[in-house]
């Protein structure tokens, strides 16, 4: 299983190189290679096309859900390169072309195709690429990390059921049989382990908040 944060870099990578090859030239290193590091990566397309894609990405290789956290996360990890969480319109545009990206992601299967639909969408002006843009993203902007329940569903089997779990305080995946033992040894207090159609189910236990199911 790739944990989802090591995912990331080789979605950000695939995203980079092909944003070279078909849409414009970026910024190189002496010995050729893409320099991330270089101020023409944030706030404009190649920042709106990266979103977008690793969006699609994590939503064609696990969820639409966990695509949607794993993008809000990334906006609180702190010091990090791609953090925006201290401006509100970065933020804005991030997590709309991440809405984007994860719209795409759920019409596609494969990599290349959903590269060409976010080329078109790029094209098009349905990414923000400016900060500035007054379209405003209507999703959920929070962090998503809850102590108290900081596990999602990041895929499920062919039948629907959730078979593979990520605690997003630890950075931690589990499998189902996994994170089952993990309820039942106590370490997880924020979920139960329920009989659902015969099989042992783990489940968020009832809070105040609506967002508290494991996805």
């Amino acid at each position: 299983m790739k944990i989802p944060p090591t995912f990331r870099d080789e979605a950000e990578a695939e995203s980079y190189e092909f944003f070279d090859k078909n849409i414009r030239e970026l910024p190189k290193n002496p010995d050729g290679t893409i320099n991330t590091t270089a101020r023409e990566f944030h706030d404009n397309d190649v920042d709106a096309f990266r979103h977008a894609y690793v969006s699609g990405v994590f939503t064609q290789e696990y969820s639409e859900t966990a695509a949607d956290v794993f993008g809000r996360l990334n906006e609180f990890f702190g010091p990090d390169l791609y953090s925006n969480s201290t401006n509100p319109r970065a933020l804005n545009m991030d997590l709309w072309n991440n809405s984007v990206g994860r719209k795409y992601g759920k019409k596609t299967n494969g990599r290349t195709t959903l590269l060409k639909m976010l080329q078109k969408a790029l094209k098009d002006g349905e990414l923000i690429t400016d900060p500035t843009d007054r379209r405003n993203y209507r999703g959920a902007k929070s962090n998503p990390e809850r102590a108290s329940k900081p596990i999602v569903a990041i895929k499920e089997d062919k039948n629907g059921r959730n078979e593979l779990f990520f605690d997003i305080i630890k950075r931690q995946g589990f499998t189902l049989a996994e994170f089952l033992d993990q309820i039942n040894a106590g370490a997880y207090p924020g979920y139960v382990v329920k009989e659902i159609r015969g099989k042992p189910t783990p489940v968020s236990k009832r809070d105040k908040r609506r967002t508290n199911n494991i996805g």
